[in-house]
C-alpha cells in the first residue's frame, strides 16, 4: 500500500430539499374570512424600525475607556442626552472583580522580594 492515499470529492456536492410534513391542525385548519377592517396585512421591512442600537442613530455614543485599577479596556454604549451608559463591556461587576484580584495580587509580589532579602545565613 502506497502512502500516496487520498480521497478526492467528484462532482459537485447537491443539497437535497428536506420536506416537512404539515402537522395534523394544519390539515384540520377552517379558513377565516376577515373584512378588510379586522384583516392583519405584512408591513414593509425596510419601513419597521429594528430594537437594536443602530436604530438611535445620533443619540448615542460609543466609547473607549481603560480601567487602570482593573488593567482593563472597557467598551462602552452612552446615551448623549443623559451621558448614561446604555450598555457596557466587560460589565462593571467583572471589572470590580478584577481591580481586587489585581490588588491582591501587587500586594504578594510587594511582600515576596522582602521575604527574600531578610534571609541571611
Amino acid at each position: 500500500m502506497g502512502t500516496d492515499f487520498s480521497i478526492k470529492p467528484v462532482g459537485a456536492p447537491v443539497a437535497a430539499p428536506v420536506v416537512q410534513p404539515a402537522s395534523p391542525a394544519a390539515d384540520d385548519a377552517v379558513a377565516t374570512q376577515l373584512p378588510p377592517s379586522k384583516s392583519v396585512t405584512a408591513t414593509d421591512v425596510s419601513a419597521r424600525a429594528r430594537n437594536d442600537l443602530r436604530t438611535s442613530g445620533d443619540t448615542l455614543s460609543r466609547q473607549v475607556v481603560v480601567d487602570r485599577d482593573a488593567a482593563s479596556v472597557v467598551y462602552q454604549v452612552v446615551d448623549r442626552r443623559t451621558s448614561l451608559v446604555v450598555k457596557q463591556f466587560p460589565e462593571e461587576a467583572m471589572l470590580r472583580r478584577r481591580a481586587y484580584f489585581r490588588t491582591l495580587d501587587l500586594m504578594n509580589t510587594e511582600r515576596e522580594p522582602s521575604a527574600a532579602t531578610d534571609r541571611r545565613a
